[in-house]
């Protein structure tokens, strides 16, 4: 009889070498996608950053692309730079007064990769001069970045960059938005407190060749000529009301062009300061011997507006310029930058650049994940119980009592019958609990929340969520949609972000409260049926004995 001799090893396999679909061998230890660049991790050394050329300056060149690949500097050199500029802003006056030629740019809102792209758009900062109108912070995750860079360049070109302040360079929104979250992240809350100095020493407005108010957000009943602002008192948080605050919130009119109705009103999108009028501009331009007013403050779908025209000068008393495109990433916007030369106003327009993606508020993976993965394990496990009808499991169970006789082993350490039925039937109920739970938790994350204020129903389309991050964009799909749903987000908060988080998590609470105490009828039958299987006693043979 022969021998036969069976070899079960299996060739060593080597987890470090993988062949991908298209037959590539590749080294799972290697980078496979090289042509992502990897974040800049390390912080820069004191030689790398500053200049050779003027060491108590940074190295533009440098710094521009550290922070394009997402590098920090250390919070040393970040003081550095924001308390430099900070001397040099409160030396300059309320309203500043400059020549042509310029550029004139709009919000930037932490949108650091669109304001390199406005620096190619607009001229490089070397040789053009550049007048900045506000609102570098909040709504983008690159805020710290926006403001660093530009402190930079007014460090080196204190005579041709100009910064303006925006209704978003204070304390209020800074907190309730996303910038001193931000700072806390990136940085610490001694580098928040720093910028929110240099904010308070921003001027507040400038002219232009002395044609052109240059201001955020507008014009002001208070507002009779320029002294009035050079009179304000700039150095201090941003009030809720009286000329500095109309000078960084106010709108036009929607239906600026009338030639009726007040000249003035308050300002009910906003929740301060005011609405003002064609008359009221007009007058205001006549009386000061100007040619027209520019602002910022509010997104347009080409990057900006041109109002009517001045009776007296045939010139748009009103242009709105704004420089962030595709706002907060679902405005589908573009920008554009005012490059005013030799008497003449070219708009130079430019689209949003790719940037790297953050989680709402900085979240990290995990966390943001949590309620999805959990909702998806809980349904799955749902869906496993309920592969059979109730109909289907009684009559299973029958036919196996039929087949096989029940052994009971009496022990009186054991449970009773009733026990392990309740046993059974609170594990299968505590899972529809988990599932009600988690779905909760999903619907409350903040993406959820604010891609369901899109829908006039309140409910996201079905799918939208499982369409990844291409197909939430697809899911606001106009421009008067995107401003429609933003609108509570640019009124002055009527409380701080902690207030609102703690708002917001006492909602979420209540909900959850309600999710485990709701009664599932479709569970609880169905923890009735499994949890019936043991105890049939009018069926039940008498059970053998299994010996001493």
């Amino acid at each position: 009889m022969s021998n036969i001799s069976i070899t079960t090893d299996r060739p060593e396999i080597d987890p470090s070498v993988y062949t991908m679909e298209d037959g590539t061998v590749v080294n799972t230890k290697d980078r496979i996608c090289k042509s992502a660049e990897p974040p800049a991790f390390r912080k820069p050394t004191d030689k790398e950053l500053w200049s050779a050329e003027r060491p108590e300056l940074p190295n533009l060149e440098f710094l521009r692309e550290h922070f394009r690949r997402e590098g920090r500097l250390t919070e040393e050199q970040a003081l550095r730079i924001l308390n430099a500029t900070n001397d040099l802003l409160k030396k300059e006056p309320n309203l500043l007064r400059m020549p042509a030629p310029i550029t004139i740019c709009g919000d930037v809102h932490g949108q650091y990769y669109d304001l390199l792209k406005l620096f190619e758009v607009g001229g490089d900062p070397f040789d053009t001069r550049y007048l900045f109108l506000g609102d570098y912070v909040d709504r983008g995750y690159f805020s710290i970045e926006c403001v660093l860079l530009l402190w930079a360049h007014k460090l080196w070109y204190p005579n041709s960059i100009f910064l303006l302040r925006g209704n978003h360079e204070c304390r209020h929104l800074t907190e309730y938005f996303t910038f001193k979250l931000e700072c806390k992240t990136k940085y610490s809350e001694e580098v928040y407190d720093a910028v929110m100095t240099c904010f308070d020493s921003l001027p507040l407005a400038a002219v232009v060749n002395n044609q052109f108010l240059c201001v955020h957000g507008g014009i002001s009943p208070e507002l009779k000529t320029l002294k009035d602002i050079e009179d304000i008192d700039r150095f201090r948080e941003t009030p809720t009301s009286g000329l500095m605050c109309d000078l960084l919130w106010a709108d036009p009119f929607e239906e600026f062009d009338n030639d009726t109705g007040p000249k003035f009103e308050n300002n009910h999108v906003r929740g301060c300061s005011y609405f003002y009028s064609y008359r009221a501009v007009c007058n205001f331009l006549e009386k000061n011997n100007l040619l027209s007013v520019i602002r910022a403050h509010e997104a347009q779908a080409n990057g900006y507006r041109m109002y009517r025209k001045s009776k007296a000068t045939g010139f748009p008393a009103l242009m709105t310029i704004f420089s962030a495109p595709n706002y907060i990433d679902v405005y589908n916007n573009k920008a554009a930058v005012l490059r005013y030369d030799k008497s003449v106003l070219n708009i130079r327009q430019f689209n949003a650049s790719p940037h790297p993606y953050w989680l709402p508020n900085f979240m990290n993976v995990f966390n943001w994940s949590l309620p999805f993965v959990g909702e998806k394990i809980t349904t799955m496990l749902l869906a496993l119980l309920n592969i059979c009808s109730q109909e289907e499991l009684a009559a299973t169970f029958e036919e196996k009592e039929m087949e096989t006789p029940v052994v009971i082993v009496p022990n009186s350490a054991d449970m009773s019958q009733e026990q392990r039925r309740q046993v059974i039937k609170n594990k299968v109920l505590a899972i529809g609990k988990i599932s009600r739970t988690f779905s909760v938790l999903r619907e409350n994350s903040e993406l959820v929340m604010e891609l369901k204020s899109l829908s006039e129903t309140g409910k996201l389309p079905t799918g939208t969520l499982g369409l990844g991050s291409e197909g939430i964009r697809r899911a606001i799909t106009t421009f008067e949609e995107a401003k429609r749903s933003d609108i509570e987000n640019e009124r002055l908060p009527p409380a701080s972000r902690e207030s609102m988080d703690a708002i917001h998590q006492e909602h979420t609470v209540s909900k959850l409260r309600d999710a485990v105490g709701e009664q599932d009828e479709c569970i609880s039958r169905m923890a009735e049926v499994i949890a019936s299987v043991p105890d049939r006693p009018s069926r039940s043979p008498t059970p053998k004995s299994l010996g001493k």
